[in-house]
């Protein structure tokens, strides 16, 4: 008896960044306070350059720390399209604002996320958060089944008995989220605290590039709250969910609650620098290989 030879498997480059050579392996919604700390931005640019589909794009409340009359959701759902229009136009599905308050109720964004939930695809559905839980938990509530059809990977939440910004913005959510049987990656205050990256740095990385330079006018134009004086380091933390989507190493956890403690950064800043580069020649016509 002969074995059949192993089909030749070639990879391709799409125009919004390489994928893998079999496809983007999960569907995404992203959701995060993207009128907040702009790192968030940052993240959205890398995973939408990235291997795996992003399906929408929701926007949360940002803590009434953050100057302005509103809580940030609305602005932040134009922020993210801003970006979505530079970066990959063709490449993200809905967007859509959360609610206005903590522990608010059904919302256009929670609804994007029950819609994808809900909807019958190959592709298993994975909801990136690295802000407050507000529109994840709404989106449970509305429809408790889709706990058994998404996991979450959520940046966010402390293994010691600390504040924690994306936790303590809507404490509320983030426990009734915790509360269902939903499976979540985590990563916690003292994981991403350890993704520092130097401002300097950044600013001479994200301007050589067309997407770098539009996520670097997000951090120059961010208004930030008085008691939290900038120092000379950034920390990059939103960017940690590419380790469990895009650039995971395998398949998810078996186990239903994972913390994760250390981290690959190295990986991630490396990545996304060839990323926004790639970006850049592909758009100049210019060979990337």
């Amino acid at each position: 008896m002969t074995m059949d030879a192993a089909p030749t498997v070639h990879g391709v480059l799409s125009p919004a960044g390489p994928r893998r050579m079999r496809g983007p392996a999960r569907r995404l919604v992203i959701d995060n306070d993207w009128a907040g700390d702009p790192d968030g931005l940052l993240a959205l640019a890398h995973h939408l350059l990235s291997s795996d589909r992003v399906d929408g794009v929701t926007s949360s409340l940002t803590s009434p720390m953050f100057p302005g009359a509103d809580s940030g959701a609305v602005r932040g759902v134009e922020a993210a399209r801003a970006l979505i229009a530079v970066a990959a136009p063709e490449s993200a599905g809905r967007t859509a604002a959360g609610a206005e308050r903590a522990g608010g109720g059904p919302s256009e964004a929670s609804r994007l996320i029950v819609d994808a939930a809900r909807r019958d695809d190959p592709l298993p559905l994975t909801i990136v958060c690295a802000g407050p839980l507000t529109n994840v938990a709404a989106a449970l509530a509305e429809d408790p089944s889709i706990a058994a059809r998404a996991r979450l990977v959520w940046v966010g939440g402390a293994v010691g008995d600390v504040f924690e910004y994306n936790r303590d913005t809507d404490p509320e959510a983030a426990a009734a989220v915790f509360a269902t049987e939903i499976a979540i990656e985590q990563y916690p205050l003292e994981t991403y605290r350890a993704c520092t990256f130097s401002l300097a740095e950044l600013e001479a990385e994200l301007t050589r590039t067309a997407v770098g330079g539009a996520v670097w006018d997000a951090f120059t134009a961010l208004e930030f709250p008085t008691r939290f004086p900038v120092g000379e380091v950034w920390h990059l933390g939103d960017s940690l969910p590419l380790l469990a989507t895009s650039l995971a190493a395998g398949d998810p956890p078996s186990a239903p609650r994972v913390v994760h403690t250390e981290v690959d950064f190295r990986l991630i800043v490396g990545d996304m620098a060839a990323k926004f580069a790639l970006h850049d020649r592909r758009l100049a016509g210019a060979p990337t290989h």
